[in-house]
């Protein structure tokens, strides 16, 4: 608990004690909505104290805090997965902390394989609901400060923000997809046979992020929302390309920032 106290105090310090409504993570080739941001202060993970530094292309490794449409957020522009040996601890380490500063809502985005055959690479989907194939970041002692030992589930990813943003896409003729999100640990891109049976056992899209930290941000009490950009369809015969990846990313961004700032707009 004090390193994430440490850091807490450190993030106060050097921000003048900026309290974020919003924080934002944002996944492989989306860190370029940072530029919609008004800029409070820029950190480098690397000089927050006891923080992870990001070890993955198209992910840049800073904090930046400031302001969309009047309304206080902070984005962090690039994440930590478990494939880069970092544990779960250290792996959803930024929402602990970033909760100890006010947060009440967390954004997170990431690329995604596509598996529901009705999706095309560029799509937006918004996240349901997941299947956790990774190791639970709350296995070992409860962090009773934060929240309950067996934090219930249900509702992980906010149907009152889902049912804005499905509001805001049919104003703003946004095409969104729906479905559930299957968290595994990578690198591998998956197989064909993975892809089966992720289909068979229920999803419609998997990435190798994102479920550590809305299990944490549930076990907090912080309402989630969560998008994933369909990069690839997995039960094409295409083949995985990191490259490609950051591309149809960047692509897709520039709809997920505007939804994501008419929707930081009308939060309550």
């Amino acid at each position: 608990m004090t390193d994430i106290l440490g850091a807490a105090d450190y993030l106060r310090s050097v921000t003048s004690d900026f309290k974020p409504e919003v924080a934002i993570i944002l996944g492989t080739g989306l860190g370029d909505f940072a530029d919609n941001i008004e800029v409070h202060t820029s950190i480098e993970y690397k000089d927050i104290p006891n923080m992870p530094v990001s070890t993955v292309e198209g992910h840049k490794g800073r904090l930046i805090f400031g302001h969309i449409a009047g309304r206080r957020v902070v984005a962090m522009q690039g994440r930590f997965h478990y494939y880069e040996g970092y544990t779960m601890r250290q792996v959803t380490f930024p929402v602990r902390v970033l909760s100890l500063l006010g947060i009440k809502y967390l954004f997170v985005s990431n690329a995604a394989g596509g598996i529901n055959t009705s999706f095309r690479v560029g799509d937006l989907m918004i996240i349901t609901d997941h299947i956790n194939l990774l190791p639970n970041p709350l296995i070992g002692p409860n962090m009773a400060e934060f929240g309950p030992r067996f934090p219930d589930m249900h509702d992980c990813y906010s149907s009152a923000v889902r049912a804005k943003a499905t509001a805001i896409a049919e104003r703003e003729n946004i095409k969104l997809q729906y479905g559930v999100y299957v968290g595994t640990t990578g690198p591998t891109f998956e197989t064909q046979a993975e892809y089966r049976y992720f289909k068979a056992i229920g999803g419609d899209a998997v990435g190798m992020s994102t479920v550590p930290e809305v299990i944490v941000a549930r076990h907090m009490g912080v309402p989630t929302f969560g998008v994933s950009v369909v990069t690839n369809c997995g039960l094409s015969d295409e083949k995985g390309d990191h490259e490609d990846v950051q591309n149809q990313g960047r692509k897709a961004g520039i709809r997920l920032a505007k939804l994501f700032i008419e929707l930081i707009k009308e939060l309550e």
